[in-house]
Parts: structure tokens; sequence; C-alpha cells
């Protein structure tokens, strides 16, 4: 029997041909029909098509296709059942180029996926969106057939192409499917594997082809190419006990002291695998407990130090691919250093191959300009108000945590989401449906981000960087609040820096600076932060802020270190500042490693490697610390001696470990100066900023004092102590 070829409507194959149809399934590959298989292979610049066809025997057979219109070559299989086949193709050149059908494949994302997606409730959506490679198993039956699946959301979009290197880059072989009503388009092909470059071609709303890089690509070209590029991670991962012990911990009542970096400018031109040496070697010697990378999302212009992100789920490609990433973290984590990656979710970047007006219209960011625009940044704001929006960033937090075993993120710019009138003068921001300027949607967004990421991956930090009064960022979501688990504290930095802004003399008038963070730091659990914002944009470096000669810089620095790591809070010290770096810096050149060479910046170093070991051998400072009890002033008032000294013990019993902390910012010792304590009793001088290892005069205590019993400003003992000049000294009680 002769079976005709199933026509398909000329209007059809031309709308498959210039990538308007929804579905070219429908009309591609093999379909039976009335006992025969109508073939269609789209191959629009060959001179010739057959179909290859696998026999029962194991062997193979050409039949060759006409060219029914517009690139489209069709023919007829006289068999009812569809066939294993190839696709042989001869160009110009005349060789045959022989390939795998993609439209010979069932969708590789299900109804329940499909369905998830638009719920906005995919948490693992990195997982059925973007390129995976893939094998479908040919049960011994055919051979098994290996290629990468590529889905795009684009729900407005009226087709969407893909094109790669493995087409050369003509994106009219291969037009995408669209998955029902649900805005995934997706396609699989054959034999495109790992490093495959490739984008996506979409017909917009605007009925203009766009090219857009896949929002998520775990792989991005390095900068200044655009392309996204299949990643097959074929990493074996080596902190299971740190990930088991991590689960365990409540990070609140553990040390915390952070080194935060820029991996472009710490040491030029090293690469993660690279950084997986060094930085690991020297974070680890210095005695921090976790590194905050700046973010490590694959931005294309390296001044916005990664804050102006186009590719959410890629690790920064100029230091190597991501599993080079996943080393650097292995590395850390073997060594018992934590890691918390800098995260953007506020905004987005404005390249227009990347996700703005993603399918020719607004998308990801907000459509209202008066809430979609960054006027302070020039960037897109997200829709936080769009289920797949928050979707994809929910999903996105989630993936660094879990991929990439992250043990925190911190939010950049929190307080920009939360208010609707961040940046904006009156008349140019649209109030809430109450008439008021919080930002409801972010609001809601960040708590189920929060209460998603806790509930996901155990031991975990969230951190906001939030530098207004909003109350409860780190409550419960439960409570009502955001749901976060520490805040940058930017009030006590901008008053810290601004007193030791001042000379000696003129500290007396500004004495609250240094003592006002103590009334609202049990409010939220806070970090100090000295972060790299205070040491760019003619701010100067940490050292620069400080008036005087170099000595005097030095030992202020380190005084500020010694009081930092003793008061309520978590630390966090931007690079170079451990070492009191001269000049501001700047991301396109490294630190001034040479200072090291000099003794006077080698002692702050040394200063901040003893800090972080007498803090970590001190639960007085860290094991009740969210509870305000733990904490005492011991002297808040010596306004004329530039003195602070408070008390901190590790819980509310009697046998706590006490440690106290007296700090110096005038430029000249105190002697026999009378501090109250809760015992009598030898007093050992575990830290001295001033020693003359670190570059100080040396005036101290001979390594303990004595304290007697007698009432002193409520206490029931006192010491008479030596306080070095622009220096800090911690005491704690004989064993």
């Amino acid at each position: 029997m002769t079976h005709e070829l199933q026509t398909a409507e000329a209007w059809i194959l031309e709308m498959i041909a210039d990538g308007r149809h929804g579905d070219p399934h429908a009309i591609l590959g093999a379909h039976p029909r009335n006992g025969s298989v109508t073939v269609r292979v789209l191959r629009p610049l060959a001179e010739a098509v057959a179909v290859r066809i696998l026999s029962g025997d194991g062997t193979w057979s050409d039949v060759p296709l006409a060219h029914e219109a517009h690139g489209v070559w069709s023919g007829v299989l006289e068999r009812a059942d569809v066939p294993t086949y190839r696709v042989v193709a001869t160009y110009a050149d005349g060789a045959p180029h022989i390939a795998d059908d993609p439209y010979r494949f069932l969708p590789t994302l299900g109804e329940v996926d499909l369905h998830l997606i638009g719920e906005g409730r995919h948490e693992h959506l990195w997982q059925v969106l973007g390129s995976r490679v893939r094998t479908f198993d040919g049960a011994g039956v055919v051979p098994d057939v290996t290629g990468t699946s590529f889905a795009v959301w684009a729900p407005r979009a009226r087709g969407v192409r893909l094109k790669g290197e493995f087409n050369q880059w003509d994106g009219r072989e291969h037009p995408m499917r669209q998955l029902g009503t649900s805005g995934v388009w997706e396609l699989f092909v054959p034999d495109v594997g790992h490093g495959a470059r490739y984008k996506y071609a979409i017909l917009g709303s605007d009925d203009v082809w766009h090219e857009r890089a896949d929002p998520l690509a775990r792989w991005a070209e390095e900068p200044p190419a655009t392309a996204s590029r299949v990643h097959d991670s074929a990493y074996a991962w080596g902190d299971d006990a740190w990930i088991a012990a991590r689960s365990e911990k409540e990070i609140a009542a553990d040390p915390v002291s952070i080194y935060e970096v820029h991996l472009g400018s710490w040491r030029r031109g090293r690469s993660y695998e690279q950084l997986a040496d060094e930085l690991v070697a020297y974070v680890s010697d210095l005695g921090f407990t976790h590194v905050e990378f700046m973010p490590v999302m694959q931005h294309p212009f390296g001044g916005s130090w990664g804050y102006h992100v186009t590719s959410y789920f890629a690790a920064d490609s100029r230091f190597g691919d991501p599993d080079g990433f996943r080393l650097l973290v292995d590395r850390l984590h073997q060594a018992g250093v934590g890691v918390i990656l800098d995260w953007v979710p506020g905004h987005f970047a404005t390249d227009e191959w990347a996700l703005a007006r993603f399918d020719g219209a607004p998308l990801y960011e907000d459509p209202n300009p008066q809430r979609g625009w960054h006027q302070e940044w020039g960037s897109h704001i997200f829709d936080f108000g769009h289920r797949e929006v928050r979707n994809f960033l929910f999903a996105n937090a989630l993936f660094w945590l879990e991929e990439f075993h992250a043990d925190g993120l911190r939010v950049d710019g929190v307080a920009s989401m939360l208010y609707l009138d961040y940046s904006r003068e009156e008349g140019e921001w649209t109030p809430n449906i109450h008439g008021g300027r919080e930002n409801l949607e972010a609001v809601q967004f960040l708590q189920e981000l929060n209460a998603t990421a806790y509930k996901r991956v155990p031991g975990i930090t969230m951190i906001a960087e939030e530098s207004t009064s909003w109350p409860g960022v780190t409550q419960p979501t439960s409570a009502g609040g955001l749901g976060f688990g520490f805040k940058w504290n930017m009030g006590w930095m901008h008053d810290s820096l601004e007193y030791l802004s001042r000379d000696p003399v003129h500290r007396v008038y500004h004495h609250h600076e240094m003592t006002f963070a103590a009334v609202y730091a049990w409010s939220e659990n806070f970090v100090l932060p000295l972060s790299h914002d205070e040491v760019v944009h003619g701010k100067g470096s940490l050292l620069r802020k400080v008036p005087g000669d170099r000595w005097r810089q030095l030992a202020t620095l380190r005084a500020l270190y010694g009081f930092m790591w003793a008061f309520p809070g978590k630390q966090l010290l931007f690079m170079g500042s451990e070492f009191a770096q001269d000049a501001e810096w700047a991301e396109s050149r490294e630190l001034d490693w040479w200072l090291l060479d000099l003794p006077e910046h080698g002692g702050v170093h040394a200063a901040v490697r003893d800090l972080n070991a007498a803090y970590r051998d001190a639960p007085s400072l860290w094991a009740w610390e969210t509870d305000p009890g733990t904490f005492r002033w011991i002297q808040a008032d010596d306004a004329a001696g530039n003195v602070f000294a408070f008390l901190r013990r590790s819980s509310a019993d009697d046998d706590a470990e006490l440690l106290a902390c007296v700090s110096n910012f005038a430029a000249m010792p105190h002697s026999s100066y009378r501090i109250g304590l809760p015992r009598a009793g030898r007093w050992v001088e575990t830290v001295n900023t001033d020693a003359s290892g670190y570059g100080g005069s040396g005036v101290g205590n001979l390594g303990s004092i004595e304290a007697v019993w007698g009432e002193w400003n409520g206490f029931p003992a006192h010491a008479d102590i030596t306080v070095p000049p622009l220096a800090t000294v911690w005491f704690a009680p004989e064993a």
C-alpha cells in the first residue's frame, strides 16, 4: 500500500520557518497516520536531506526527503510505528551532517513542574529551566541519546529560537515549543553538551526579535562576551563533616568574625583554584570564622563590584567555571571557615541582552516606572508582586545555599526594597494599597524568602543590609518580623567612624557616639560592619580617616578593633583593613600587600590575628549574645578621659565566663585608673592592642591586675589599672 504525504498548510510551514509557531513539534518530527509515518525536518540551508532509519537487525538505511516549503523537508515512511532515526543533511560543502532530530523527543518538563512554575512555588526552578545535560536511555534496544534540554520562561513571546555554536548561531533550525499556557518554551537538542555556548532569540510582544542570555544559565561567557554556557557539574564535595556540624549549630550563639572579600582585587589574576590555596591559607591563619564574598554572580561591568547582576545562577566566569567556585567553598569549609555570599534581589542590570524587557516588555522588572526603576543606582527593580518573579528569586537563593553549600546570604539593599519612596522625592512614588510608603509585596517576599531558606537549609543564616529603623528585621516571621538572622548595624559603623575621625582633644564632645549603640544593641541581632562601602568613593581607607601621625593612626585602628571585637554583635572587616591598608580601595588593583613588610602594618595584622584567637576563646563575648543581661557598662561617662569600659559575660549564672574591656581613645595613658569588677582576685590581661609586638608603646599591666573587694560604680570589687594610650585591653578572671 502506498501512502501519501500528510499535507500541511503552507502558512503553517511559513510560521515554523519564521519562528512564530508555538508548537513546532506538532508539525516537525515523526507523526504516524493511517498506517504510515510522516517525517518533517527543518533544515533551511540544506541542499539535500534524508532520514537514516535503524532497522531491527541493527543496520541503518537512508530515506530521502523532499523539500516541501520554507526549508521544511518531508517524506513518508511505509510503516505504522515510529522508528529510531537520525537526520542526514547535506549543505554547500557537500559533506553529510548527521544528527538526531530534536523534534522526536517528549517534553523534558512534566505537568507538576509546569503547575508549580505557574503557582510560583517551584523551589528547585534551576533543575527544570535553563540548560541541563541529560541522556535518554535506549534500554539496550536503541542507542542512548545524550544532549541538552533548554527551557526558558517567556510568557508573552510570540516565538523563541535557540541559537548557539552548535547551529552556527543561526536559530532558524531550532524553534522551541511553548508548553501549554505556562509561558515556558522548551527544546531538547541532541549532541549538545558541557561548555556549549548559546542564547535565546525571542520574538517579543513588540514583534521584534531579541537576543537574550539564559536567565537560569549556570555558566556564562567571560565578559565582555555575553552568551550563556551549558554546565554539567562533575564536582565531588568533601565538606560532609562541615555541613553535618552546621545543621546542629545556632550561629547566634557561636563566635562569628567575617572577612569581606572582593575576589578580583584581593590578589589580581587569581583563579578560583588559586584562591582555594592562597585565600584559604590566609584567612585560616588570621582566624576569621567566615569569609563574605562580594557578589560572585555574573556581572558584565567590573566597576559595579557585582551589584549589577545579569546572570543570577552563574558564578563569575572571570575566575573559572562553577566547579572552580565549588572547590573554593569546599576548601574553606574543610579549613573550618564558613562562606557568606552577597546577594542582590533588589535590582538588576539594564543590559539589553539580559533580563531587561526580557520578552519584549517588562517581565522581571515592575512595569510601573515609579516602582520598577532605581533612580539612585540606575537599574531595574524586580516586580515583587509577580509570583513567577518571586519564584525566580526564591529559587536563586536556594540555588546558592544548596548547590554551592553557602552558609548564608547577605541580602544587599534591603532598605531600598522596603520603602516605595526610597531615594524618591514627593510625587515620584506610588503609595501602597493603604496609602503608605511600605512596599508590601517586597515585605512579603522577604518574609517568605527567609522562612523558606531556614526551613530548607538547616544551619544557614540570612543577613540584612538594612540602614533604617524598620522594626523586627531579625524577628521571626511568625511574630511579624522579616525573619533575618542578622542585620548590619550601620548606625554603630557610622557613629564609631565619625568619633574616631576627630582629634582626641575633640572627642570629649562626642563621647555618646561610641555609647549610643548599646541603647539599641539588643533590638536586633547585629553584625558590626567595617565594610567596603566605607573605604571607597573619596572616603579614604580606615587608616586615613584617623587624624594625627602614622603612629596614632595605627594605634587608633588597633584600639577600634579591640573595642569592636568585644562589643555586642558579630564582626565584619573588609579586606586590607586587617593590615591598615593606606590607599582607598579600588576594584581595579590588588591590595597593597607590600605594607606587610613594614613592622607597623604587620603589627596591625598580628593584632587582628590575636583578637580572633582571643575572641574564639572567650564565650563571654558570644555564648549568650542575644541576652542584654550579658553586657554591662563599667565606665560609660568618662568623656574627658576618652575611656569606655564594659563587662561581658557568657550567661546570667554566677559562675559565668567574664571579660572586661577597657578602651582609651585618648593619646595619653591613664595610670591608676580605677574600674569596678564583679569579682576580687587576679584578672589576666588577655589582649593589649598597645603591645610592642603590634607596634605599640608597650604600656600595660605586666600581664595581670589584682582586684580587691570594695564597691566601685555599683560593682562589689575594683582594680586600679594602667590604660595605654589609644589602646584597648581585655581582662579575664584567672581560672
